[in-house]
């Protein structure tokens, strides 16, 4: 997705030819709020992908994935990381995987 992620509700909303009355009604919004949405002045809160992903009949998964990789890159850009961040988070999600993995296993 080259937009950002409110830019792309926007976009599917048009399409569909819908106001912001009717797809905040949709997700459980009201439609100033996802005006900001829209606008990128607020973020889109986690919870609220399921009735996105239904109201657009899109992947769950898919939406997920590109709404924390937003959140990801603001946060880097936002902090004036370098790129090395990139490789440093990757190697602690998988520290964290492994840890949880071996806690489950001890739990069974």
């Amino acid at each position: 997705m080259e937009a950002n992620f409110g830019e792309y509700i926007r976009k599917l909303r048009t399409q569909n030819g819908w106001t912001l009355t009717q797809l905040g009604a949709k997700l459980g919004i009201d439609s100033g709020a996802l005006s900001k949405i829209e606008t990128g002045k607020k973020e889109l809160d986690e919870v609220f992908l399921p009735n996105l992903a239904e109201a657009f009949n899109l992947d769950l998964e898919m939406l997920k994935s590109e709404l924390i990789s937003e959140k990801i890159a603001n946060t880097i850009y936002q902090s004036r990381c370098n790129d090395n961040v990139l490789t440093l988070a990757e190697e602690k999600v998988k520290y964290i995987r492994q840890k949880n993995t071996k806690q489950i296993t001890l739990k069974l």
